[in-house]
């Protein structure tokens, strides 16, 4: 074998016609024998052929047996075509160019071993033979081709591979119940039962937009409301047939504030749920009182029943904004709620009829009392609309306010004067009769700085405001251009209703809830509060948001707390 000095001087020797291609090729020649002769390949393999020179004759034999024939790569160079050539075409090949393929074939198979190579090999193609044929000599002496052989032949090592496998969980001996609906069994979905073995007709939908009959609605713990409704029917024809609703504005009785007190009788629990509305029947035969919670549940409670007995509905899906009953038929009673129905429950056809459906939340009702057949109420972001019971649909529809209105009220004695109140901070009055089809303009505006809750006038025309802002404004003159404003705190917080202040059987006296779970008694002479209603029990009730007096029994006030319970002070 040559060392590297060698290579170098036949490097040196190496023919000028030799590109830089060639010289780099070379160079890595060299290098490449510089690093077997640094790790000792050439006398690692001249000892192991000196120990066992039988096996390496043998694998000598094998190997020249095994041999394949050599491919001598057909490269431009053998060709004679410089390297930086682009193509074969016959115009760019030289003299020393192959003429046909039997001269390249004989070529080839010249060059299969270096001692047969042809005379006219430069001194670069006879170095690279000598490459080829020391690089065998290295293979045989480290034994590959035979290493390479035994590692084909060696069977595969598997390894063995561990799965996790889940527990298996112990069947439930729970049996699986399978909803047995209308689809599977067959029927329509419009159909109104199931066979007969299908379980008890539950009460009331409260989400149905029809008719409901009152008896699908009763969730009292009576089994049946027809006493109920018989008391009704024959309170309403007794009144209508005496005469006694007509002139029961002019009943009127003198009372001091001071006498009224509470009875522990005429304490009631009459809803679940937090109280949101609440109403007198105005009769004078009977003391009853219809109360809405926030769960749209109605409940009827008659003071005379010596049973104490509540006759619960539920015909509304959500908290129920306003309580109307009709002025001159006692059987027939208006309830709307925030979530888009107002319906009118006639006991005498004994059904919750629906009679308006909105697309936006209800949250006020009140009805004129010359005006029986016209129903206004507050309708979405700031809306009044006016219903006609004779048409069948909204007769007018305006946008009074920036937010949603909370109260409507008529002046006592001029009816087309409306008052309003809003969460927009204001409360207006407004002229019904310069209303066009699409704007009406406020007589009077009166701002505050947060939500104005309730706008009623009094019994003579003044009228109060009462809003988060912590006073009560009162109201009074032609233009209601006398305001006085009182303290009072108003912030029963995010869960409890809020307070609205109630004109009493007069201009005297305003009543309102307070803080202290207690009614605050105002006196408009005094501009001032001068008693505060409460009870025997301690520690005291819940608070009380919803107060109504009663219209024709002066000195009756009711009071609906956030537990459901109605409280009645009467005058002894």
């Amino acid at each position: 074998m040559r060392s590297s000095r060698e290579l170098e001087s036949l490097s040196s020797m190496a023919p000028p016609e030799l590109n830089d291609y060639e010289r780099r090729r070379l160079e890595n020649i060299r290098r490449n024998d510089e690093m077997i002769a640094a790790l000792k390949l050439h006398s690692k393999a001249a000892s192991l052929l000196s120990k066992r020179p039988s096996v390496i004759a043998k694998s000598e034999k094998k190997l020249k047996t095994e041999t394949t024939p050599v491919v001598i790569r057909r490269s431009l160079r053998t060709r004679g075509i410089q390297p930086d050539s682009k193509g074969l075409e016959p115009k760019q090949r030289n003299q020393n160019s192959i003429p046909n393929k039997s001269k390249a074939k004989s070529l080839t198979s010249t060059l299969i071993h270096p001692s047969m190579a042809p005379q006219k090999l430069n001194e670069y193609e006879r170095q690279r033979l000598e490459n080829i044929r020391r690089n065998d000599e290295k293979m045989a002496a480290l034994k590959l081709h035979s290493k390479a052989s035994f590692l084909s032949k060696r069977p595969s090592v598997t390894t063995k591979s561990y799965v996790v496998k889940p527990e298996k969980k112990p069947k439930s001996e729970t049996q699986v119940v399978i909803r047995c609906s209308l689809r599977t069994k067959g029927i329509p979905p419009d159909c109104k039962g199931l066979h007969h073995t299908s379980p008890a007709k539950t009460k009331g939908s409260a989400k149905t937009l029809g008719p409901l009959p009152m008896s699908d609605a009763y969730t009292g713990d009576d089994d049946s409301d027809r006493p109920f409704i018989e008391s009704i029917v024959s309170m309403a024809k007794k009144e209508a047939q005496e005469g006694e609703l007509d002139g029961r504005d002019e009943l009127r009785s003198s009372f001091e504030i001071g006498s009224m007190d509470l009875d522990p009788k005429n304490i009631a629990r009459v809803v679940s749920g937090k109280i949101t509305a609440m109403r007198f029947f105005p009769s004078i035969s009977v003391k009853m009182i219809v109360a809405g919670s926030e769960l749209g549940n109605l409940g009827f409670w008659n003071l005379g029943d010596d049973e104490g007995r509540v006759h619960l509905y539920h015909p509304h899906p959500s908290p129920i904004s306003g309580i109307l009953v009709h002025p001159y038929c006692l059987s027939k009673i208006y309830t709307s709620c925030y979530d888009w129905f107002i319906r009118l429950m006639d006991a005498e056809k004994e059904i919750f009829d629906m009679v308006y459906s909105s697309d936006e939340g209800i949250y006020c009702l009140h009805q004129p009392k010359n005006e029986a057949n016209c129903l206004y109420f507050g309708e979405g972001r700031g809306g009044l609309t006016v219903w006609d019971n004779r048409m069948g649909k909204c007769s007018s529809s305006w946008v009074l306010h920036e937010s949603r209105i909370n109260t409507i009220d008529f002046k006592c004695g001029s009816p087309h004067i409306l008052a309003t109140s809003s969460s927009d901070g204001t409360a207006c009055t407004w002229d019904l009769r310069y209303a066009n089809a699409d704007k009406v303009t406020a007589l009077k505006t009166l701002t505050h700085k947060n939500a104005v809750h309730s706008a009623y006038f009094s019994p003579s025309g003044c009228r109060l405001a009462t809003s988060l802002d912590d006073t009560i404004g009162i109201y009074g003159g032609t233009n209601l251009e006398d305001a006085v404003s009182v303290y009072h705190y108003n912030q029963p917080g995010r869960w409890l209703p809020t307070f609205r202040a109630t004109w009493g059987w007069d201009d005297s006296y305003l009543f309102i809830g307070n803080m202290k779970r207690g009614v605050d008694v105002f006196s408009t002479s005094e501009r001032k509060v001068v008693t505060t209603f409460t009870t025997f029990r301690n520690p005291p009730i819940i608070r009380i948001p919803c107060l109504d007096a009663h219209p024709n029994e002066d000195g009756m006030l009711a009071g609906g707390t956030s537990g459901g319970q109605v409280y009645i002070w009467t005058s002894s």
